[in-house]
């Protein structure tokens, strides 16, 4: 044991900072195979493992490392795909130092986030993954014929919506997912950038679950195109939303309404899913400035931020995109690994500052932004040190655009149509929390609705326990 504790851990091959930041390009190579089984011998194969009941789909992390350390591929991820349907995506996004290898033996304790001495299970997930996807690996149906006269409604095509589609059809059950947009994925598409969500990923993950008898019905807003009770009026025997978290916050500060203040939803969504950053060839086009703020310290801060300084770079301009955040780094909720991507790339971080206002010009065009300085104080409900505004220290910043990215709110169109349908007071979706049933007898929901705003893993996990909740329905009815 003390001589795999020496092992250094393998880093992952990068693309060149420099060049990276002007192209949407994938930025992390992952672990070619030599690199996979270098990584795999440290870990130390605990007794009982930390990071298992670190992961919030429970994957046996121990036993797929076993098998990649044997190349047993092939197994190890039969092995992931027990819990975990996105691999290849989840190994990707994943905010793993929060998680499972927060927890690994191997990681210094005291941190709020893993050392890099832990196991990088990430990124052999990861490779593990992508080696199904190029091998075209299959997992086995497990088809009941009870099940095949049911059929699923699933409102959503986001992380949660495809778990649940997948975990029911894999049991015979027709499945139909009706999405409001014209492409499928829901934030996976328009949220995240494509560097560091290749496209051809999310696609293969999608066409899975369409080769398998998924349908999905793209442009159908339920609440809208139809009723959610309409539903079962066309046949369909239970309901699972995933609607997400689609309505943005804003700071409520003056000058919010000025021209080239975006929020990083509208922002993301132009430049993912419109495709702006190919513009004149794609038709969206998005507003690009010389001196970029974004407000926010989570991982759509740090999408928008490098999203913009690549788009500035790419217009030729000299890149300046600043990130503002009211705590200082140690209590930013982003990814460590997409907060020093962000640092390579150039995009400058400024700490402990509270905006005031957005100062516009005759035009009607944000120029400035007028902040305050601030100290930590004490900790408060998210248990990190509360920002507290220092009288008297204001300054301003130039701002010609700037990208608000302060959290996601829950979408109301159904929930307001549908008044049967229980809701809290941030207007999520009240469900039962062993089964996901929702106050609606048979609708079932998960994810960002249910919760707030959260990682894919986690709307994955409530993706899975409403899959449950649902067969233990369906084989009651």
């Amino acid at each position: 044991m003390a001589n795999q504790k020496k092992k250094e851990p393998v880093k992952v091959k990068e693309q060149d900072a420099l060049k990276r930041s002007a192209n949407f390009e994938e930025v992390v190579f992952g672990y070619s195979e030599d690199e996979a089984l270098k990584e795999s011998v440290r870990c130390l194969q605990c007794r009982a493992p930390n990071c298992i009941a670190g992961c919030p789909v429970g994957i046996d992390i121990k036993k797929f490392i076993l098998q990649l350390t044997q190349k047993d591929y092939k197994g190890a991820y039969l092995t992931i795909r027990e819990k975990n349907s996105f691999p290849s995506i989840c190994g990707r996004v994943c905010p793993a130092e929060y998680q499972c290898r927060l927890v690994c033996v191997l990681s210094k304790k005291g941190l709020p986030y893993a050392s890099e001495e832990s196991i990088n299970v990430h990124f052999l997930e990861r490779f593990i993954g992508d080696f199904g996807m190029k091998q075209g690996l299959e997992v086995e149906k497990r088809l009941e014929e009870k099940f095949s006269k049911f059929k699923v409604a699933v409102v959503g095509s986001g992380p949660a919506g495809l778990c649940c589609s997948g975990e029911l059809s894999r049991l015979g059950i027709k499945v139909v997912i009706f999405e409001a947009l014209h492409k499928t994925g829901g934030v996976l598409r328009y949220g995240i950038p494509p560097f560091r969500m290749p496209r051809d990923v999310l696609d293969f993950e999608i066409n899975y679950l369409k080769k398998h008898g998924v349908e999905i019905i793209p442009n159908y807003i339920v609440g809208k195109s139809s009723a959610l009770e309409d539903l079962f009026v066309q046949g369909f025997d239970a309901v699972f939303l995933g609607l997400g978290a689609g309505v943005p916050g804003f700071l409520g500060i003056k000058g919010e309404n000025l021209c080239n203040v975006y929020s990083a939803n509208e922002f993301l969504t132009r430049v993912n899913l419109m495709s702006a950053y190919k513009f004149p060839e794609a038709h969206t086009p998005v507003n690009i400035g010389e001196h970029i703020l974004v407000i926010g310290g989570g991982n759509t801060a740090m999408d928008a931020a490098r999203c913009a300084l690549r788009l500035q770079k790419m217009s030729g301009m000299v890149p300046n995109t600043t990130i503002i955040y009211r705590r200082t780094e140690v209590e930013m909720p982003a990814r460590r690994l997409e907060i020093e991507h962000a640092k390579e790339e150039g995009v400058k971080f400024r700490f402990l500052v509270q905006p005031q206002e957005y100062v516009g010009d005759e035009a009607g065009l944000v120029k400035k932004l007028k902040s305050l300085e601030c100290r930590l104080g004490e900790p408060d409900q998210s248990g990190r040190r509360r920002p507290v505004v220092i009288e008297g220290s204001d300054f301003e910043l130039d701002c010609d655009l700037a990208i608000i990215a302060i959290g996601l709110e829950a979408n109301q169109v159904l929930t307001s149509a549908t008044p049967q349908l229980k809701t809290d007071k941030y207007h999520d979706v009240v469900v039962d929390p062993e089964t996901m049933e929702t106050s609606v007898k048979g609708v079932f929901a998960g994810g960002d609705i249910v919760g707030g705003e959260g990682t894919v893993i986690e709307a994955m996990g409530m993706a899975k326990k409403a899959a449950k909740g649902i067969i233990d329905y369906l084989t009651r009815k």
